[in-house]
């Protein structure tokens, strides 16, 4: 499950659970639909409480990432977990964006938000 709040030029979007392939299409609408309308956007994603994704989540997640490489601006990562952190990190040499893992949603969010 995920839950999307969209402010100007900001996606922030919190994983609860397990990332399912639903969740991602929802997310992958949510930025389409802003850099659409806004331009180049910047992704605020705390997965903190994600207990996992699947493979086809992963798959997505690298050709969205592709596709849309000159679409992000910044992402922030918000996690605990080590191995979630790499993940992330590793998702993040697909884009061309400026990207940061973080354990603190309050840095986090003021980083992503600072032009």
């Amino acid at each position: 499950m995920i839950n999307i709040e969209a402010q100007s030029h900001l996606v922030n979007v919190a994983v609860l659970g397990q990332f399912t392939l639903a969740d991602f299409k929802e997310l992958e609408e949510a930025v389409m639909y802003k850099i659409k309308f806004e331009g180049r956007v910047n992704l605020l994603l705390d997965l903190r409480d994600m207990a996992g994704l699947t493979v086809d989540v992963a798959w997505e997640e690298i050709k969205f990432s592709r596709a849309h490489r000159f679409d992000l601006w910044k992402i922030a990562f918000v996690a605990e977990n080590p191995v979630v952190s790499w993940s992330t990190w590793f998702a993040g040499l697909f884009a061309n964006a400026e990207s940061q893992v973080f354990d603190d949603y309050n840095l986090a969010k003021e980083w992503v938000t600072t032009v």
